[in-house]
């Protein structure tokens, strides 16, 4: 039994018990990361019940060649490396989505004005370390998940303008943000992004 599957079990385990306990308490539901929970309160303790994401188990992948299965595992290593920038990417994006719906078309750009200063403070020199490979991964992750080229996705953030001039400027180093990306273009990439989740509530 996989290690991923025997935590799950554990944990639905102690919840199942935790709630079958008498006592006083008190149901709340509160927002945590975007995603609605139950919290529940007892004399000396709070629980959070919330849906587990599903867990998937495979077999031991087979290759058809050494080179396919070293290009797999040098996908994956990327992959983990950019995976937290790509969840903070689709959870940013969902975000600025729900604040800024009923904003202003001034206040929606005096919003992004400041998240742009904050988030360029936080990521910009951990991205620019980033290599051409995982850089794309990067992209594909949140292309993937959004299911919207990331040309797209910067023309109605930001505007037509700064749309194309990202996508020519990233034309110099091999991306095709027009494009976006296309599952089966690379069939060991596919393999590697579905093995992570990015998902992030609406």
């Amino acid at each position: 039994m996989s290690k991923a599957l025997l935590t799950v079990l554990v944990i639905f385990s102690i919840v199942t018990y935790a709630m079958a306990q008498p006592g006083a308490q008190i149901t709340h539901r509160i927002k945590i990361d975007g995603q609605v929970v139950t919290a529940i309160i007892t004399d000396d303790d709070t629980l959070y019940v919330a849906e587990l994401d599903d867990v998937s188990i495979t077999s031991k992948r087979k290759f058809a060649s050494r080179e396919e299965e070293a290009l797999y595992r040098r996908y994956r290593r990327y992959a983990t490396k950019v995976y937290p920038y790509a969840v903070k990417a689709i959870r940013v994006f969902r975000d600025v989505e729900e604040v800024t719906k009923e904003m202003s078309k001034r206040k929606q750009r005096r919003h992004l004005r400041k998240l742009q200063k904050e988030l360029k403070k936080e990521f910009e020199d951990p991205l620019k370390s980033l290599s051409k490979t995982q850089g794309r991964i990067l992209v594909h992750m949140i292309e993937r998940e959004l299911e919207t080229p990331l040309h797209f996705l910067i023309k109605e953030l930001k505007g037509g303008l700064t749309a194309t001039y990202w996508s020519t400027a990233g034309s110099f180093f091999g991306y095709h943000l027009k494009r976006g990306y296309i599952q089966g273009e690379d069939p060991i990439m596919d393999i590697v992004l579905a093995d992570f989740d990015v998902t992030h509530p609406k």
